[in-house]
């Protein structure tokens, strides 16, 4: 069976490189030649994608098998991995470039299709976009194939495993964390690496956005570009997006699956695609007002691919109000941690942060730059009025305002903020606000899981990695 399987890859491959030899001739004589796949080619090169599928269901972990079932089945050699998921017509597609996937064995093509099912069922077709434009794209994909890669054998060589980024970089990541770290840290990693310079010119045109895969040939593998299909995903609001995928799930549960993907499609389920207050912050802190300066440690957000372009940095100093409602039942301990959480978000930005305690009054105000300089809360506490601090926010022209709070106090502001945004963070034992109009997001303080399971001896391999458990993160 192995040896007659190698004997189709090794024929398929032939025909493969015959196809990109004729697409490249033909491209000499018609810059507009297209890429042309043989009926003959697509159908014997599914016919062995059949056979794989099958060694899926097989296997314990047939959860794969009859997930990739239900996903149309597209050849582009266009992507620049053997395999590549989007979402078209109300299904999830999976794309396969022959010349690099036909130079998997077996158990590798298992691996990068799992690889794929992995992604969605993290959730990362959703969670890498609150990151586009703030993170490049390299550390972006390769963060997320940190994460699914932990829980896979078999890899093929050149996949993005914590050991390679840790000996590349030179770094420390922890095994077991969620995406949100690893982008993080890979980022600040990657920034330390670049150059700035000065002189490019900033107003070059767009380039012309070739869309068409079948002008276009990938023959390696290269992780920056390795997801690129995501953004071809139809245009569907995620709460439908999320729907689809947990259909997709429970047709692909026959049987048991491991803990790890247990978990992980239990923190899919419970989610209500809502993202927690630290990420909401982030995507706050890249909406706040500022000048700036050209750099390269960015891509340029309009043309990210033109690598001549550079990006740009915040030069303003951003004015960020931190309340606490000191009459509210949040703990010194829920606040320590939310500031840290604070702090590690807006270290990447010129900022100034302010400390306003407040009750029904404004009883302390401070400046913070590490979690050293915060102050034992004011003894002094009386009921809860909001209004205090957006007037002080009004009168100091803060950035962005970030308010702490049980949430019970006035149902409406006497002073309504102007010319910045407002985070409500409630704390776990609060319920709701009082305000009947927030003039901002509410989000709670707790612990939400991303993904999350704890991690035990008897599920680690020796090889340091376990199949059992998977990433989390504690906000």
């Amino acid at each position: 069976m192995e040896t007659y399987f190698d004997n189709q890859v090794e024929g398929l491959y032939e025909k493969a490189d015959i196809i990109i030899n004729n697409f490249f001739r033909a491209k000499r004589k018609d810059e507009n030649s297209k890429v042309n796949i043989p009926r003959e080619f697509i159908e014997e090169f599914f016919s062995l994608v059949d056979q794989v599928s099958l060694s899926l269901m097989e296997d314990k972990d047939n959860f794969y098998g009859y997930f990739l079932l239900q996903m149309s089945r597209e050849i582009r050699f266009d992507i620049s991995s053997p395999t590549a998921v989007n979402f078209k017509n109300a299904k999830y597609v999976i794309n396969f470039n022959p010349i690099i996937f036909l130079n998997l064995n077996l158990k590798q093509m298992e691996s990068t299709i799992k690889h794929e099912i992995l992604h969605i069922v993290s959730r990362h077709l959703i969670r890498a976009k609150e990151f586009k434009g703030s993170y490049s794209t390299l550390a972006i994909n390769m963060a997320m194939n940190i994460v699914v890669n932990t829980y896979l054998d078999y890899l093929p060589p050149y996949a993005i495993t914590l050991e390679w980024v840790n000996l590349n970089y030179s770094l420390k990541l922890l095994p077991f964390k969620p995406f949100e770290y690893y982008v993080e840290e890979i980022q600040n990693t990657l920034d330390l690496l670049e150059v700035d310079e000065e002189g490019a010119d900033d107003n070059n045109q767009d380039e012309a956005d070739d869309s068409d895969s079948n002008a276009k040939i990938e023959i390696d593998y290269n992780p920056e570009k390795a997801h690129n299909v995501w953004e071809e995903k139809s245009d569907i609001d995620e709460k439908t997006l999320q729907e689809f995928t947990e259909k997709f799930i429970n047709n692909a549960q026959k049987g048991s699956i491991p803990n790890y993907l247990e978990s992980l499609i239990s923190s899919l389920k419970n989610s209500k695609g809502e993202l927690p207050w630290n990420l909401y912050l982030k995507r706050l802190m890249g909406t706040v007002e500022s000048n700036k300066k050209k750099t390269i440690t960015r891509r340029n957000r309009r043309q990210p691919e033109r690598l001549d372009i550079r990006g740009q940095l915040r030069s303003h100093k951003a004015k960020i109000a931190i309340a606490l409602d000191i009459s509210g039942s949040i703990s010194d301990e829920e606040f320590n941690q939310a500031i840290k959480e604070v702090l590690a978000i807006v270290k990447n930005y010129n900022h100034e942060i302010t400390i306003i305690e407040c009750d029904n009054e404004i009883r302390r105000v401070y400046t913070v730059k590490s979690v050293k300089d915060i102050k034992d809360r004011s003894n002094k506490r009386g009921g809860t009025k909001f209004t205090p601090v957006f007037e002080y926010a009004n009168h100091h022209k803060v950035n962005l305002l970030v308010y702490f709070t049980d949430g019970k106090g006035e149902e409406k502001l006497l002073t309504i903020p102007r010319g910045y945004k407002t985070l409500w963070v409630i704390s776990g034992s609060g319920d709701k606000l009082s305000l009947k109009e927030t003039y901002g997001a509410v989000r709670k303080l707790k612990n939400v899981k991303i993904k999350d399971d704890s991690l035990t001896m008897s599920d680690v391999k020796r090889e340091g990695y376990s199949m059992n458990d998977q990433e989390k993160v504690h906000i």
